[in-house]
């Protein structure tokens, strides 16, 4: 990002729950570094797999989002709105020969540590239904990016394998709509959880192909239990308070999450004198570049 570009962020939930203590986490990363740029924070919603979308989930994703403060600059970003741009870009991959449909099943594939690219010269078995896949083998090599917080990262993108863009059942990939959707809102910044770093070579990928900016990269810490487990949905975490005494708790354990080192008065104070002091402080410098973090305890 050239200091001409005005900082553009995101925060980009999947609805598939309600945000927890980990979503929290990564939201206020991404706000406040935002902030503190004097930048733009959006927010998208990354809805391209209904099954996993309930109704209304979205709704409680941005109520509980301003309940923390969390307020952002222009209209909600849907990703079921963007399927012509996805096709847009899918078409354009295949022209350029960088992307092909795919027959095979994972069972087929199992035995291998990624998919071995058996369709890449034409489909194995034109009878059955088809995913849209890049290749990999035809990739700029390595794949490399600075990231802000754990520093240069390089892959070769023949260990990722051919990811998958379109699935088999029409539903759009993650990798393919987060690379478009960031492009078309002129995002300079992602700063997301770690567990999205192994991500980024594949984002990368499709940005050289459809030659399209690469925004800065910040990769932040993930908050887990003290055995060790990851805050997820799928895990069960709960959701974030609903009440006062609630939401200024867990905004002050977030920014101790994110090594901020809040002073222990800052946990009573209400929610904007919280964020007010953390935009003015906000560092990166102060977090450790470790990928977890455990669950900070309760003042």
């Amino acid at each position: 990002m050239t200091q001409s570009t005005r900082y553009r962020g995101r925060f980009a939930p999947t609805p598939s729950g309600p945000l927890h203590f980990g979503s929290l986490v990564a939201a206020l990363g991404s706000y406040l570094d935002a902030r503190a740029a004097n930048g733009t924070w959006l927010v998208r919603i990354e809805d391209i797999d209904p099954p996993r979308c309930p109704p209304g989930t979205d709704s409680t994703i941005l109520r509980q989002l301003e309940a923390f403060g969390l307020t952002w600059d222009a209209t909600v970003h849907w990703q079921h709105d963007r399927h012509a741009a996805y096709q847009q870009a899918l078409d354009r991959l295949a022209a350029l020969g960088l992307a092909y449909p795919c027959s095979c099943s994972r069972k087929q594939w199992q035995p291998f540590p990624v998919y071995p690219g058996w369709c890449r010269q034409g489909l194995r078995d034109p009878t059955k239904p088809v995913a849209w896949r890049l290749r990999s083998d035809l990739a700029t090599r390595p794949i490399g990016w600075q990231d802000r917080l754990f520093g240069w990262q390089q892959f070769d993108p023949e260990t990722l394998g051919d990811v998958v863009l379109k699935r088999k059942d029409e539903l759009w990939a993650y990798q393919l709509a987060v690379v478009v959707d960031d492009a078309a809102q002129g995002i300079t910044d992602v700063v997301r959880g770690f567990d999205l770093l192994d991500n980024t070579p594949w984002q990368r990928q499709l940005q050289i192909a459809l030659a399209l900016d690469e925004p800065r990269y910040l990769h932040l810490p993930l908050v887990v239990t003290p055995q060790g487990q990851k805050l997820s949905k799928q895990n069960l975490a709960p959701a974030l308070a609903d009440d006062e005494p609630g939401i200024r708790q867990q905004l002050f354990q977030a920014l101790q999450a994110l090594d901020q080192a809040p002073p222990h008065e800052l946990s009573r104070a209400p929610v904007t004198t919280q964020l007010d002091w953390a935009v003015a402080h906000w560092s990166v410098a102060r977090l450790a570049p470790s990928a977890h973090r455990e669950l900070p305890q309760e003042s």
